[in-house]
């Protein structure tokens, strides 16, 4: 596994769910706001409406920590049927804000010596 493969392992969380429910049903619960609401506050939401949507299979939303540093993440639900008529509910949480990007440091102390230049 590359440094950038696990690096993305790391900001990526992936639970995924068999429910007995069809995926319609499934679909009502995490795409209407009145019924979301009930498992997913809207407060957790960066905002009420989904950054993404494909219907009947896939959602993204935005979302913010309520407390500090108030990082920012996309948390996608991704349904499929199962082969007992229920729903293979995929949900993957990963974060997005700029913030965690690092940018190369130069080190303080090259640990090269140093050279007077002449007037």
């Amino acid at each position: 596994m590359s440094d950038i493969e696990a690096k993305a392992q790391m900001k990526t969380l992936v639970l995924e769910y068999e429910l007995d429910a069809p995926p319609e049903k499934v679909w009502r619960a995490i795409s209407i706001p009145e019924f979301r609401e009930k498992w997913l506050p809207e407060g957790s939401l960066a905002d009420a409406e989904p950054v993404s949507s494909t219907p009947g299979e896939e959602v993204r939303y935005g979302m913010r920590d309520a407390e500090p540093p108030f990082l920012e993440s996309v948390v996608t639900f991704q349904l499929r049927p199962n082969e007992m008529g229920g729903t293979r509910l995929r949900i993957v949480h990963g974060l997005s804000d700029a913030r965690l990007e690092r940018r190369p440091q130069r080190a303080a102390n090259s640990n090269r010596s140093s050279r007077m230049l002449a007037a």
